[in-house]
């Protein structure tokens, strides 16, 4: 599954709108648009940070893996 499916589904089961998740990133409604289409790659940093908002595995995030959860940092 591709990055860009992940990310609008992860958007969705959250409830949350482009325009929300756009201004998260620091970008605009227009540009998250075209990062879900496939339009335009999402930068690293942002599938970085979209990971820690869903908390979700970036290897998830990046449709490498189908768990969702992070593994649990070491202490």
């Amino acid at each position: 599954m591709e990055y860009r499916i992940r990310i609008r589904d992860l958007r969705e089961d959250h409830d949350r709108t482009q325009q929300e998740i756009a201004e998260y990133l620091g970008t605009s409604q227009t540009m998250y648009a075209r990062y879900e289409r496939g339009a335009n790659e999402m930068p690293i940093r942002h599938l970085i940070s979209l990971a820690r908002y869903y908390n979700v595995d970036m290897n998830y995030i990046c449709g490498l893996s189908s768990r969702k959860k992070p593994f649990p940092s070491p202490n």
